[in-house]
């Protein structure tokens, strides 16, 4: 039996509960991990509120909250190529069984090994974050020297862009909340207040002629107050907002397979893609960390060490 925390019906924090549960059989294409750090991403409380159908793996509930991990493969399933019982690795819960847990298991053909030289603390914030990041610079394909607007830079996936974004030779200018900017900064983003400044108007008298692209990690109506910034034809990647193509922007196409997991473990270790982890839970306290992702106050990237 291993603890976990989920949720038995969809709704706000109130329906978590941490509950035991046995530990998981991995299935056809699936390992079991012991979970040694997970990621928290706002993914995860917008499936507890089920908002997101369709990646609860067909479970029942109660339903275990997370979709990353790092951790140490335990058993495996029929079919599963690349890994071996005792490896060390990172990658999605697509199956549904969740990470805020002591055991789970993840889809083999979206899970990693963890490299030499990098923490598991970092490989777990890399499969969303990461990923993402990688995923919406491509989608952007901007040669060194362009224009970049990286709405909500803050966050987890914002940092993670616009961290890969100045690596690659971008100018990168960031919207955010004042609590979000000295991390920011200091990876070399010119930072907008959103709360204190005209966003529009200051990054006008920054970029006139217009911003060669734009990531967008908001949605709603900031995504539409910012998207007239970018040059035409539009060119706006939304990471959590579909309806951009509403206004000619596209949603970022997400690759999770393990070749793109081992690429951001590559940057990761070449110091190119480093989280910036900004806080660290026990599982005991994983509402709490959910919590600071869910009202919106994590400044980079939060985690819960599990073992």
């Amino acid at each position: 039996m291993g603890r976990a925390l989920g949720f038995g019906r969809h709704g706000g924090p109130e329906v978590q509960e941490f509950f035991d549960r046995p530990d998981p059989v991995p299935g056809r294409g699936e390992v079991l991990i012991r979970v040694d750090v997970a990621g928290v991403n706002p993914l995860d409380h917008l499936l507890r509120s089920g908002q997101v159908p369709g990646l609860d793996g067909g479970r029942p509930f109660p339903r275990v909250l997370g979709m990353e991990a790092a951790g140490t493969v335990l058993a495996l399933g029929e079919d599963v190529d690349g890994l071996e019982v005792g490896d060390a690795v990172f990658g999605f819960a697509l199956t549904g069984g969740g990470t805020y847990a002591e055991t789970t298991v993840l889809s083999a053909p979206n899970t990693a090994r963890i490299p030499d030289g990098l923490s598991a603390t970092v490989a777990a914030t890399l499969p969303v974050a990461g990923t993402t990041a990688v995923d919406a610079l491509d989608q952007l394909g901007l040669p060194s020297g362009a224009t970049i607007l990286v709405n909500g830079v803050g966050g987890g996936v914002g940092l993670a862009v616009a961290r890969l974004a100045v690596e690659r030779g971008l100018r990168v200018i960031g919207t955010g909340s004042a609590a979000k900017r000295e991390a920011a900064e200091a990876i070399g983003v010119k930072f907008v207040d959103y709360a204190a400044e005209d966003v529009v108007a200051v990054a006008r008298g920054l970029v006139p002629e217009g911003f060669d692209g734009i990531v967008d990690l908001v949605g709603g109506a900031s995504l539409r107050t910012v998207a007239p910034l970018a040059k035409e034809p539009r060119v706006v990647i939304a990471v959590g907002d579909m309806s951009v193509a509403e206004i000619g922007g596209r949603f970022v196409e997400r690759r999770l397979d393990r070749e793109n997991l081992e690429r951001s473990a590559r940057l990761a270790l070449d110091g190119v893609l480093v989280p910036v982890v900004t806080a660290v839970h026990s599982l005991a306290d994983a509402a709490a960390a959910l919590a600071t992702v869910e009202n919106g106050h994590a400044s980079g990237k939060v985690v819960i060490k599990v073992a």
